[in-house]
């Protein structure tokens, strides 16, 4: 969440015209009467009385009325509220008045509440909680949004109205937060085609609609291949390896899909799958990760997201060049802290050469390992997880069913999570049951400052179920701003396996960092403390947003940190020291997989969007497969983390050419973790300037100078590489 890939339908056609900053992916859920897929489906008449997105909500922070909203009141709300925000912006372009901020650019942030409303709930809906009737809703009203959006950004008069006001005395004369709304609202007329004549602003229609088509069903195909492409297992000993309690699970699911007595294994939304680590049988290692890697592509009759790929290509490539950019990756990173494609492919083609000494050393002891258990073939990567695993065990003592029981997840999140926010922030997370939920997993906290105060609601919907896309993300209910004095809501979505009824709920250690990450996030958007809408909390650039996110990794590792919350779900004694020294040295092996595979997507996705509209391939697995090759990068046993049919982040959501992002944010994440290490760690007051700083700054000042005012400098790479395990330079 990372902040996840911004839901496509929203994203694509809503950010630039709703001025309300980022929208991420997930969905609200409902109370103690949830709101089940079968409810939602039920045909009835909204009127217009009874429809919940019509007037903003009565609930505290204007949280969404979960046990009030039915699938019928969406369609009708997108309309009025296109609608409706239309009729505003007419009324600021039209205005007789000479542009001033306020009548102009300010007035703007006032349009489209409903829009909004309605828009921020189904974005959620449609990905964490979501069933073929949303899906229907989401195929109609992508184009018609994306219409919308063109209406506003291609209004000449409102263009007019904005361009004055950016090269006039007066925008000097603007606070730096006021100027830079400006330069927003300017920049996001003239990337939308504001500049160009009749005939290229009909094509930029043209494609807008088509691309947010298209991207709606990029992801809608990724949702329905991750089921269609699940595992059926025939036998209880081809899951050899696996708990009893996970075996239980593969059988319920499979019985829920009409194969009783059989097992599924569900996938996970990346190339590699977690489950492989377990399973003793290599033959079953091998389906689970052909079904994940294969998806998307159209084998064996399987769903094909290749046509899809090619014309999204095309497309974005063709409307870059009417912009007058030489590609998409270009027009893309305009805006964004890299400022080229050429510094992104920098910093990994850079790292390049240590991350692939270190992956070989892996392959090397995995390989040794495989020889030793009498297998002579090749390394192939659904051997990696499960024999990485063995080395861990080997060479650091450390066995993932001695560590577990430490792994609670209430414990987590309380002891863990919440208390790494108290102590660097002061704030505190107190459970509330009376506000509904889209789903009866969700949870509810309100968040209080250190002097008591409600700072905002938090959100949490941590398990994997069917309806909810792969991955991890953060998104908001409400922005925080001054302008409507409004307060934050946010939530984070994870995909948890479920513990089977009676089990304890434990979680691995990557969901434990995800708690962490997304948790990030959602301080970002919580502690966001600016006057206008549009540049609360997330709203920044794709390579600063997962800065904080991933500065809160870390502190879910540290020893002071484990201490509180990794204690024995049955006994309360904390992990053993020496099994905490091990489990961390442990962490260190598999760093080069982890970077490789992450380098490997991130360049595929950069070549994907360094074309131009006359290089668009034919044959999109032979593309990436060149891709691969030349950056080195085509080592079969370490596979490109996300393979080009189920990018999700690059195809539908809002990291198109800018996957590299994580790791340029990790490079600032990686030197404030550093940092504040070394001026004091937990509960220090350079924690507290950090929050000053950046947290609460949102997207009100340039990102770089918001690094440098809290740190002093700029960042290195030096922290980065010691994080990864890549250098082994000692901390000063």
């Amino acid at each position: 969440m990372n902040l996840s890939p911004v839901n496509s339908l929203l994203k694509g056609a809503l950010l630039s015209c709703l001025t309300a900053g980022l929208f991420a992916v997930p969905a609200l859920q409902a109370e103690s009467a949830p709101l089940s897929s079968s409810e939602t489906t039920q045909p009835m008449q909204a009127t217009d009385t009874d429809n919940p997105f019509f007037e903003p909500s009565s609930l505290p922070f204007q949280a969404p009325d979960f046990s009030a909203i039915r699938l019928e009141h969406y369609k009708p709300a997108f309309l009025r509220g296109m609608e409706e925000q239309i009729r505003e912006i007419e009324a600021i372009a039209n205005n007789p008045e000479p542009p001033t901020f306020e009548n102009t650019v300010e007035a703007r942030e006032h349009t489209g509440a409903m829009l909004l409303r309605v828009s921020r709930v189904f974005s959620n809906m449609s990905s964490a909680n979501t069933n073929p009737e949303l899906q229907a809703i989401q195929t109609e009203m992508a184009p018609q949004l994306a219409a919308h959006s063109d209406n506003i950004q291609l209004n000449n008069q409102l263009f007019a109205r904005v361009r004055t006001l950016m090269y006039s005395d007066a925008a000097n004369e603007l606070d730096e937060e006021s100027r830079q709304l400006l330069t927003r609202q300017y920049r996001a007329h003239v990337r939308a085609g504001a500049n160009l004549d009749e005939a290229g602003q009909a094509r930029m229609r043209e494609i807008n609609g088509r691309l947010s088509s298209l991207a709606t069903q990029f992801s809608e195909n990724v949702l329905n291949t991750s089921r269609e492409r699940a595992v059926l297992i025939e036998t209880r000993e081809e899951l050899a390896g696996l708990s009893d309690a996970r075996i239980r699970a593969a059988a319920e699911a499979a019985t829920a899909r009409g194969h009783e007595g059989k097992y599924l294994l569900s996938l996970t939304n990346t190339t590699r799958q977690p489950i492989t680590a377990s399973l003793l049988n290599r033959e079953t290692r091998r389906k689970v990760w052909e079904a994940s890697a294969f998806r998307g592509l159209g084998h064996d009759g399987h769903i094909d997201n290749r046509p899809i790929i090619l014309e999204i290509a095309a497309l974005r490539a063709e409307r870059s060049e009417l912009l007058g950019f030489n590609n998409f990756a270009e027009f893309q990173l305009q805006n964004e802290m890299a400022g080229h494609p050429d510094a992104a492919y920098d910093i990994m083609l850079n790292m390049l050469p240590a991350v692939k000494a270190n992956t070989r050393a892996e392959a090397d002891a995995i390989t040794a390992l495989m020889r030793a258990d009498g297998i002579t073939d090749e390394l192939q990567p659904w051997d990696w997880e499960f024999y990485a695993e063995r080395v861990r065990a080997d060479q650091f003592n450390v066995d993932e069913n001695e560590i577990r029981p430490y792994f609670e997840l209430e414990r987590v999140l309380h002891d863990g999570v919440f208390y790494v926010m108290e102590q660097q922030y002061g704030i505190t997370f107190e459970e509330r049951f009376d506000l509904p939920v889209y789903h009866p997993d969700v949870r509810v906290f309100t968040v209080f400052a250190e002097d008591e105060s409600e700072i905002g609601l938090f959100y949490g919907d941590f398990f994997a179920r069917d309806g909810k896309r792969g991955g991890a993300w953060m998104s908001s209910y409400v922005v925080q701003n001054h302008l409507k004095g409004e307060l934050p809501v946010v939530v984070n979505v994870l995909n948890i396996p479920k513990a089977t009824e009676g089990e304890p709920q434990f979680v691995s250690l990557s969901n434990v960092v995800t708690l962490f990450h997304e948790m990030g996030h959602g301080i970002h958007g919580l502690f966001s403390n600016v006057r206008f809408p549009s540049l609360a909390g997330t709203a920044t650039p794709r390579d600063f947003v997962e800065f904080p996110s991933t500065y809160e990794e870390d502190w879910a590792i540290q020893p002071q940190v484990l201490r509180n919350y990794a204690l024995h779900y049955e006994t309360g004694e904390p992990i053993p020291l020496d099994l905490l020294a091990r489990f961390l040295e442990a962490r260190k092996f598999n760093q080069g997989f982890d970077t490789f595979e992450y380098i490997a997507a991130a360049l595929l996705d950069l070549d994907w969007h360094t074309l131009s509209s006359s290089e668009i391939p034919s044959d999109a697995e032979a593309f990436e497969r060149e891709s691969l090759a030349r950056h080195g990068v085509d080592w079969s046993f370490v596979p490109p983390r996300y393979t080009s049919g189920i990018f999700n982040h690059v195809w539908p959501g809002g990291y198109a050419a800018s996957y590299y992002a994580y790791l340029w944010s990790e490079v600032l994440a990686a030197d404030a973790f550093e940092f504040v290490q070394q001026s004091g760690g937990l509960g220090s007051e350079i924690i507290r300037h950090y929050q000053r700083t950046v947290l609460s700054s949102g997207g009100s000042r340039d990102p770089m100078e918001l690094y440098r005012d809290f740190r002093g400098q700029d960042p290195t790479v030096d922290a980065l590489l010691r994080r990864r395990g890549l250098d082994p330079t000692p901390v000063n």
